[in-house]
């Protein structure tokens, strides 16, 4: 019977590839990188082929009769520097839309030869000359163990690390140079989307899967530091996500269905080739998967994203997008209870949530330059709900609830001007926010001994706020390149203020200079150094706190300031690949830190639920310094790759002024990426990835059995803040695809395999009390029934490194 199976099986896979001799195409703008004018008579090809096109008075360009497979794409232009996009994947199922954005440099007539390596590996610019990374659409698809999911696929680069150590890799905290998760900005096509993760924890920006749909992402640029003044709110990164533009030519999409969710994305033009439009919405099939396995969680998830683009005329284009979620974390009984699964009802709260963001970007050209305007809203809703032993509804025995809302209503203006080898821009923003949060949370029940006497008071936090004030702020930049192009220097300069905040209305407060530099030292060297101050507004769940007496406590905290100095080289070897070596230094002041724990805020965030619902003082300092290394290798015969190291350490002080390690300080972060490409559309990727043991806190041990029956968790020592750590965190994924393309349609079925080698996941430790044989209820010294005070409890702590192994079988569809 299985030979039959086999032999049956090639043969279908065989007929499969004999229908599938179709074609595809390519098609795309190709613009002035520093006016965004439309150059005319720009040559596109194909690397290895003999296609090509030029694009037209409108930059626009269109390749048609590729065979499916994988290509690199150069574009040149005469004055221009050369440029080029690797590993662009032809199918006959999607049109793709490559946008080429050129450099003005390269030979001045036909005939002249410029003597220059190619830089289309090369992301680095005038105002951001080092800590600077960029990964393509098909680099994001086709990571393995990334689940489509760019938050994880970031994690192979330099300096980006996750919280391995709380959840065992499972969330996608996005951990930057030692710096904490709500330190990262992110911008969808120039408009700021405060929340890209589901089940995200207010204050900080993780949550398990992400929400942006990789299908609409044409690429992704990180930056880690030299930031545009352009960004505000940016202490350790700048994620700009570039969507691609609809297909002007007819209706096309896909269908995928991978090991969490189900999605389709459709994308075409609106009555004429002016409009276009992209939209996409996914649904999670996780709860089921759950349910069935029996596990005791229940995450269910909806995202939406779309973007319209309407060319008003030749000068000036309308671009609206929208992207939102709709979260729900619930739990069930399992039909057999483990110390584990009771861990988790009691642990963990119920989650609703909801979120959006909205908006629309109007670009103008002009002059030498071109004019951004982007009006926003954002909103996101969270209710967490958590009970004693996990009875839910019964309000005697509740022991959080949160009912909390943040909106900003965003206008931003910036000029972008090029005169005269001299690069300009300048702007502002205005903001108004609005913010309200009901609280409660019992931290410690009331415990008596059985004579009555009072061991332990009860701690309860109740609030209710509700604010709203502006934010507003103004930068400027100007870059130039002397002799020749070797020497390049930009210099911003940055101010935000607020109405709410004490000091907020003062500029000087957080005047924010930074400064870049890079030099070719030859034709494949370059140096890059760069210093710079940055400024962050404190979470608006730390500023809308008021005490029991109603007085919002916070107003006097002050923005976090964070200080930066970058140098590095860089090293070309060949025009598809790169090296760089970098040394970064981050000093932090006016950190908030805990009042109530003594603790800095940096060491939070990276759980479920929220962080900042406290008093809290700007009094703490931080450092994170290290040293990164970086290889990228972009498609050469068909084979691509990417090597990263970084050697950190990250610390922050509490109210004792001691530099301690803070949660995020693994050390050592080790990322490698290798894929292939074979004949027959086959693809192979692999990735290994280590990161060193996370610190974590141990247990009040005394503490912890007298609270654990009422708030299912241990309470932590924070006398020995982080001197211990977890186990060191290694995972190896990999994935295969075959495509067949058919007339008008490809079909994609894949194998992902994240942690193959089923290597340990290192979590917290968890605290628990030792269940009875029968697993009924817990063990007692006495037999009897648990105390209130759990003095007759029996203490148990579980390790929590069970290996996270996740085999995925799925398809995409495109048509």
């Amino acid at each position: 019977m299985s030979k039959l199976f086999t032999l049956t099986s090639i043969f279908a896979l065989g007929a499969l590839s004999l229908m599938a001799q179709r074609t595809g195409a390519v098609y795309g703008t190709v613009k002035d990188k520093n006016t965004q004018e439309a150059l005319i008579g720009a040559n596109i090809v194909i690397d290895g082929t003999e296609l090509g096109a030029s694009s037209d008075v409108e930059g626009n360009y269109r390749i048609e009769n590729i065979p499916p497979g994988s290509y690199n794409l150069t574009c040149t232009y005469i004055g221009y520097e050369k440029s080029a996009r690797a590993n662009i994947v032809v199918t006959s199922g999607n049109d793709n839309n490559v946008t080429f954005e050129l450099i003005e440099g390269g030979a001045t007539e036909l005939g002249e030869v410029v003597v220059s390596v190619n830089k289309s590996v090369q992301v680095r610019t005038a105002e951001s000359p080092n800590s600077l990374q960029r990964l393509s659409a098909e680099e994001i698809k086709s990571n393995p163990g990334g689940n489509f999911d760019i938050s994880r696929v970031i994690q192979a680069l330099p300096g980006v690390g996750g919280t391995s150590g709380s959840v065992g890799g499972f969330r996608n905290d996005i951990i930057i140079r030692g710096g904490a998760p709500n330190e990262n900005v992110f911008y969808l096509d120039g408009i700021e989307v405060p929340v890209i993760n589901h089940f995200a924890t207010q204050g900080s920006s993780g949550g398990p899967t992400g929400i942006l749909n990789v299908s609409l992402i044409e690429d992704v640029q990180i930056s880690t530091s030299s930031f545009n003044a352009r960004y505000d709110n940016a202490l350790s990164s700048v994620f700009q996500f570039k969507q691609k533009e609809g297909n002007p030519e007819r209706l096309s999409g896909n269908v995928r269905l991978s090991g969490t969710e189900f999605a389709t994305t459709l994308e075409g033009p609106l009555g004429s080739r002016n409009t276009t439009f992209l939209a996409s919405a996914r649904r999670s099939y996780l709860q089921f998967l759950f349910q069935a396995i029996d596990l005791p969680i229940r995450p269910n998830y909806w995202d939406f994203q779309y973007k319209l683009t309407h060319k008003i005329n030749p000068k000036t284009t309308l671009t609206a997008i929208g992207i939102g979620a709709i979260d729900e974390f619930s739990f069930a009984v399992p039909r057999e209870t483990t110390p584990d699964k009771e861990y988790v009802l009691r642990s963990q709260p119920s989650i609703e949530q909801w979120n959006y963001t909205v908006g629309f970007a109007l670009k103008r050209l002009i002059n030498n330059g071109f004019v951004n305007v982007t009006l926003s809203r954002n909103m996101f809703d969270n209710a967490l709900d958590k009970f004693e032993d996990g009875q839910t509804g019964v309000e005697t025995l509740r022991t959080l609830r949160i009912r909390s809302q943040e909106a900003e209503n965003k206008l931003r203006v910036d000029v972008n001007k090029y005169v005269s080898d001299w690069k300009f821009s300048y702007g502002g923003m205005v903001q108004y926010v609005r913010f309200s949060n009901d609280l409660f949370n019992r931290l410690r029940k009331e415990i008596r001994d059985s004579a009555g006497n009072l061991l332990q008071p009860e701690v309860t936090l109740q609030a209710s706020s509700n604010i709203d004030f502006f934010r507003f702020g103004f930068f400027g930049q100007v870059s130039r390149s002397f002799f020749n192009n070797r020497l390049s220097l930009s210099a911003g300069l940055r101010t935000d203020m607020n109405t709410f905040t004490d000091t907020g209305g003062n500029p000087l407060k957080t005047l924010s200079p930074r400064f870049s530099a890079s030099y070719a030292l030859a034709k494949k060297w370059n140096v890059n150094a760069s210093v710079g101050r940055y400024a962050k507004i404190p979470i608006y769940t730390v500023l809308g706190f008021r005490d029991e007496s109603g007085n919002f406590v916070n107003k006097n905290n002050e923005y976090v300031i964070s200080d930066h100095v970058v140098a590095g080289l860089e090293y070309l070897p060949s025009e598809s690949a790169r090296i760089t070596v970098e040394g970064f230094y981050k000093l932090y002041s006016n950190y908030p830190v805990s009042v109530r724990d003594g603790i800095s805020l940096a060491n939070q965030g990276g759980n479920f639920g929220a962080i900042g619902n406290e008093a809290v003082l700007s009094t703490g300092e931080g450092r994170s310094y290290g040293v990164e290394f970086f290889f990228q290798q972009t498609l050469s015969k068909n084979l691509f790759a990417v090597f990263s190291y970084t050697l950190f350490q990250s610390e922050f002080t509490g109210t004792d002024g001691k530099f301690k390690p803070s949660a995020w300080d693994t050390r050592h972060l080790l990322s490698a990426q290798l894929g292939l490409k074979f004949k027959g559309n086959w693809e192979l990727g692999l990735k290994y990835r280590f990161q060193a043991g996370a610190p974590y806190t141990p247990f009040d041990l005394v503490a912890s059995q007298q609270n654990y029956a009422a708030l299912g968790v241990g309470i932590l020592d924070y006398s020995q803040l982080n001197t211990a750590r977890l186990g060191d965190f290694q995972q190896f994924d990999f994935r295969v695809d075959k495509k067949f393309n058919f007339r008008r349609w490809t079909l994609d079925l894949y194998i992902d395999i994240t942690n193959a080698f089923r290597f340990p996941s290192p979590a917290y430790p968890q605290y628990t009390f030792q269940r009875t044989a029968d697993n009924s209820g817990f063990a007692t010294t006495d037999g009897q029934a648990l105390l209130p005070d759990g003095s007759n409890a029996i203490p148990l702590i579980l390790d929590n490194d069970d290996p996270s192994f996740v085999p995925t079988f799925g398809f995409i569809v495109e048509f």
